[in-house]
This record gives C-alpha cells, sequence and structure tokens, in this order.
C-alpha cells in the first residue's frame, strides 16, 4: 500500500486524532538521523498531519538546512534563555504545509548541555505543543540529556549504518537509555547504585546487561527486579538501517533485533532499510527533501513505507533487493 494512495476512510481510521511523539536517535553521528526526521516529517506533512520537527542537537543544529532555509532568527536558545515565554514563539513555519520546524541553538556554549530545571522545561514544553506527530532529532552520544530526550517518545527510533562502528555505539545507547529509564523510576539507593555501576563499562563487578540488573536488584527487593522484568518487557525501541547496499545489509537489522532480545531481553521492531541511493547525496547538495526532490527514488520509497509502517502498524515487507 502506498501512504499517500490511501481513500478518506482509510485515512481517518489511521489518524483517529491521536497524538504522537516519535524520537530519532542512535550512539553515532553521520548515521543519517537528520536526513530520516525530515523526510519522515515531510511524508507525514503530506498525509494531512500537523507536523514540528524539533532539532534537539543543542550547539550543533544543521535540521534547518536539509529544508533549504537560513538559520532562523529564533531558536531553542531563545527558549532556554526565557527570551520567549513558550517553545511555540520559536516554532518557524516553513514552505511545506502542515510543517513546523524548531531550531536547535547554536550561540551558547553551555546550549548542547542545558540544567536538569532548563531540560525538564523544555521537555514539558514539547509535550503541550500543539501538533499530530513532533519529531525530535537528537544529537549523537549517548550523555544524559540525549538519552532523556529520547526517552520520552512512544515511537523511539535507532537509526543505524553498516558499520562496525556504528552498530557497536547502537548496542551501547540502548543499553544506556534502557538503565537511565530504570534509574529515574527506582528509588532504592542500592539499585541505583547498581544502575550506575551498569553505565559504566568497565565496573568492577562484571554488569554489562538488563538481565544482570534485574538479577541483582531481585536479590536486594524481589518487588524491584520483578518491576524491572516489566520495564523491561515494555521497552521496545525501533530500528532503521541506513545506506544498505547488499542483502547482508539489510539482514544487520534482523540480526541486530535477533541480539537484542538474546543478550538483553530487548523486544526491537526493524522497522525497514533505506537504500543507499545517489539521489540522497544530490538532495542534500541541493538542499531539497528527497521525498519532494526525487519522490520515485529507490530511498524515497523506503521511507514511504516506514512512514506507513509507523502510523498503520503494518508489518514491513523486506525486499530481496539490496
Amino acid at each position: 500500500m502506498d501512504l499517500f494512495s490511501m481513500d478518506q476512510g482509510e485515512r481517518s481510521e489511521v489518524r483517529k486524532g491521536r497524538r504522537s511523539i516519535w524520537t530519532i536517535g542512535g550512539g553515532k553521528g553521520g548515521s543519517g538521523k537528520t536526513f530520516i526526521a525530515v523526510n519522515l516529517g515531510i511524508c507525514l506533512s503530506r498525509f494531512g498531519e500537523k507536523v514540528v520537527l524539533i532539532d534537539t542537537d543543542l550547539g550543533g543544529a544543521n535540521i534547518h538546512t536539509f529544508l533549504g532555509l537560513s538559520f532562523p532568527q529564533r531558536t531553542l536558545s531563545d527558549f532556554i534563555n526565557k527570551r520567549v515565554g513558550s517553545i511555540r514563539d520559536v516554532v518557524v513555519d516553513t514552505d511545506i504545509p502542515n510543517l513546523g520546524l524548531v531550531v536547535g541553538a547554536q550561540d551558547l556554549l553551555n546550549a548542547a548541555n542545558p540544567k536538569e530545571p532548563q531540560k525538564w522545561k523544555l521537555i514539558r514544553h514539547i509535550n503541550s505543543l500543539d501538533a499530530d506527530y513532533i519529531i525530535l532529532d537528537l544529537g549523537a552520544g549517548n550523555s544524559f540529556n540525549v538519552l532523556d530526550f529520547f526517552l520520552i517518545s512512544e515511537n523511539e527510533i535507532l537509526v543505524v549504518t553498516p558499520e562496525p562502528t556504528c552498530i557497536e555505539n547502537t548496542y551501547r545507547f540502548i543499553k544506556s537509555a534502557f538503565f537511565r529509564k530504570v534509574k529515574r523510576i527506582i528509588s532504592h539507593f542500592g539499585v541505583k547504585e547498581i544502575i550506575d555501576m551498569a553505565m559504566d563499562q568497565g565496573n568492577e563487578r562484571g554488569i554489562k546487561t538488563p538481565f544482570d540488573i534485574i538479577e541483582l536488584a531481585g536479590k536486594i527487593d524481589k518487588s524491584i527486579g520483578l518491576r524491572l522484568e516489566r520495564e523491561l518487557e515494555s521497552f521496545r525501541p525501533k530500528l532503521i538501517v541506513n545506506q544498505v547496499r547488499t542483502k547482508s545489509d539489510v539482514d544487520i537489522g534482523l540480526s541486530m533485533k535477533s541480539a537484542f532480545l538474546k543478550y538483553f531481553g530487548i523486544s526491537m521492531d526493524y522497522l525497514g532499510y533505506i537504500v543507499y541511493d545517489n539521489d540522497v547525496w544530490q538532495s542534500v547538495q541541493r538542499r531539497k527533501p528527497l521525498v519532494l526532490e526525487f519522490p520515485q527514488s529507490r530511498a524515497s520509497k523506503c521511507i514511504n513505507e516506514i512512514t506507513l509502517k509507523l502510523i498503520t502498524d503494518k508489518p514491513f515487507v523486506f525486499s530481496s533487493e539490496g
């Protein structure tokens, strides 16, 4: 099914007036997070949804470039610095109907690391935006700020490329995200200490996986161990493999899905892949979004299918093409 060929009844059934936050993250820069965030947002806006794209790569904002826009006069730094009262005041209209944009701060040395009250105020305001879909483009790495932004959504999307370093960083990122998630909801000091140890890759107790944390927490307090088990069962991030060239690249997503379940107990949804396509490079050079500049390209069709999968929960059909 094509995203834009649905009749009005099918569209109404999909939408049902729901509001959704998607976060696009991963452990490594250069995987294509911004490219994917922009094009997913445009697909949704063309579908008639009101979308706001937010560049939370504070200190390194570049999402406006992918839309061919100049750096706006108002950015998140104006909100963080209290020059405006609401994040709504820094939403920039784009030339694309139904698509708004919030550009990350570039003019503050400390913008990339807002203080805790600033961060949670920003998250509260993001949740108050008037939009059907809010898409957050996250920065690289697994700092607490990046992880906290990643965890505010119901669609936590990871982008990985078929490179060993990117794959390794993605494993590290998702483990850190789960550890951060459970630390925020557990008040027991002893269990928090175990989680802190787990976030140190070289910890002396050899704590490496959610299974290790659950086992140790259960020894301290059985009820906490059971709660952590439930949190692990409900934690279901999603994966996109970008820049796919071969069938083995496609299979990386399936292998990662299997490995996350086997070794970490994390059930991951493999949303699909985006083929390596010269049209992507051309669109970036022209500062034009791919799905508008080259709507019939292979990569555009991949993004279209992934968007459909996200809004309908229908399974992605894996092609034999690489």
